[in-house]
């Protein structure tokens, strides 16, 4: 009869989650994996038949961990800020999973997650700023595109704002986006003219800068 194995798969996917969480995904080995169970590495084979299954474990569940920051995010009064900051607090607190779910080498698990993300947040957004289900998209993907590199910005130590100063940046990005899909004709489809739209914006500000010195 076989010994009986002494920790389960979910036990060895946490323990390969949490060295993953120190050391990252890239350097995690087997041997770490067992020193963390205190055995050698032959109960992990018991469930995975390769070290790449074993990344490719760690990485679901770290999805299923991010997803719980997104969840408190979108349970907040206003999800989709809430999500946006809870997104910046993963990046803040768990960087190595951070790097492992956005900063991958292939875009496209990314790309997925965005949407996915996009999806959650749409009718939110549609019944929040009265938007088109078009218009709600566009409105989170350039979003999610600022939060997005922020949080790159504090995984790779090169952000120096406060969750009070980016919680600023992201009400002044969103205003201005709102603000441009809802008075620009064809913003969103991107058939408005540029130039145009420019000139006009310039025109006014110069309106408005006269205005000022007559009073």
């Amino acid at each position: 009869m076989p010994p009986r194995v002494k920790f389960s798969r979910e036990e060895i996917v946490q323990a390969a989650l949490d060295v993953a969480r120190e050391k990252g995904a890239d350097a995690m080995t087997t041997r770490d994996i067992a020193a963390r169970l205190g055995v050698s590495t032959q109960p992990i084979f018991t469930y995975f038949r390769s070290m790449a299954e074993v990344r490719a474990a760690v990485h679901a569940a770290a999805e299923t961990f991010y997803q719980k920051y997104a969840a408190e995010g979108l349970a907040e009064e206003i999800p989709f800020l809430g999500y946006g900051m809870r997104h910046i607090r993963f990046a803040r607190e768990e960087p190595e999973l951070y790097r492992l779910l956005f900063l991958s080498h292939d875009v496209s698990p990314v790309i997925e997650a965005m949407r996915h993300s996009q999806s959650l947040i749409r009718s939110t957004l549609e019944s929040l700023y009265h938007l088109t289900a078009a218009e709600a998209d566009y409105y989170f993907r350039d979003m999610w595109l600022v939060v997005h590199s922020l949080s790159t910005l504090i995984v790779t130590g090169g952000c120096a704002y406060t969750d009070d100063e980016i919680c600023g940046i992201l009400s002044g990005f969103s205003l201005g986006v709102c603000r441009a899909i809802r008075q620009v004709p064809g913003f969103v489809e991107g058939t408005f003219d540029r130039n145009a739209e420019f000139t006009r914006l310039l025109k006014n500000c110069e309106q408005e800068v006269s205005d000022g010195t007559d009073h």
